[in-house]
């Protein structure tokens, strides 16, 4: 007697609290796909960002949504496994005040800011702030530490350092998730789950629901997901990473909504119209 093939797919995500949340009930088998296999890959946002645009290894990747036009050939988005900030999102932290008053883009110009990776959603936004911003790449978990030490002047933080850098003496310069809720009254998009093209109409739909059902899992079981994602939050106590997971995995993730595609393709638009985005993004959504 034969038996029907395994569909193997191949999913990579960020080793943080929030990612490892939303795949929990996909990595712990706690939900299956009849007939497909997953198996889990954990690099960094801005490296998974840059395999998508060289060779679109993986099946299903984390990606910021500001690298989507690089990849959209060969890739859609999944309408769930977004982070989008609801009137907060990266910032910008200094171990001084910047600016006097309201803080305008030419405050920012003279300052030597850290950034996380160019790819990031969260350097998009910088830029959309204040184009003329001079950056400087630094891993995201070495940011809080350079800018503490003097090296550079500023750091935009993504992940955890969103709520752990005043314990390092820095302060908060600049929220790009108020700012861009000022803007435009909508979410920040800053990165969701891309899923390749190749596949076809029917491993991707499959696909995508199993990510989806594995978030409404996590969000039904927050106890136990909690403690598998405490193991990627980068010394959080249970109840920063409990609020940091609150923040980025929410009804939101199992959908992102349509003011959510609609932040999606603003930010991308308004990338491109600005010179920053050399490629004109055209999004689809899966599910």
């Amino acid at each position: 007697m034969s038996f029907p093939a395994i569909k193997e797919i191949q999913v990579a995500h960020s080793p943080d609290s929030d990612d490892a949340f939303m795949f929990y009930g996909l990595a712990t088998s706690k939900i299956k796909a009849p007939g497909y296999k997953f198996i889990h890959t954990l690099t960094d946002i801005e490296t998974l960002n840059r395999r998508a645009i060289t060779d679109a290894f993986y099946d299903v990747t984390a990606v910021s949504f500001h690298a989507y036009p690089y990849l959209q050939d060969n890739y859609a988005l999944m309408s769930c496994g977004s982070s989008m900030g609801e009137g907060y999102g990266p910032m910008l932290v200094g171990t001084r005040k910047i600016g006097s008053g309201s803080l305008q883009p030419a405050d920012l110009a003279r300052l030597r800011i850290a950034v996380p990776g160019t790819l990031t959603t969260a350097y998009l936004t910088l830029k959309l702030f204040a184009p003329e911003a001079q950056t400087f790449v630094v891993e995201f978990d070495k940011i809080i530490a350079a800018v503490a030490s003097g090296e550079y002047d500023a750091g935009l933080l993504i992940h955890e350092g969103q709520l752990t850098y005043g314990n390092e003496g820095l302060q908060k310069i600049l929220d790009l998730g108020q700012w861009w809720r000022t803007e435009t009254s909508l979410p920040l998009p800053l990165g969701g789950n891309a899923i390749k093209r190749a596949l076809g109409p029917e491993a991707m739909l499959t696909t995508t629901q199993a990510v989806r059902d594995s978030i409404q899992y996590a969000l039904e079981n927050r106890d136990p997901a909690l403690e598998y994602a405490m193991q990627f939050a980068r010394d959080l106590d249970p109840n920063l990473a409990n609020r940091y997971v609150g923040m980025y995995v929410n009804e939101r993730s199992i959908d992102m909504g349509e003011d959510g595609r609609e932040a999606v393709r603003r930010i991308l638009a308004m990338g491109h119209e600005r010179g920053i985005i050399p490629i004109e993004a055209k999004v689809d959504f899966i599910g």
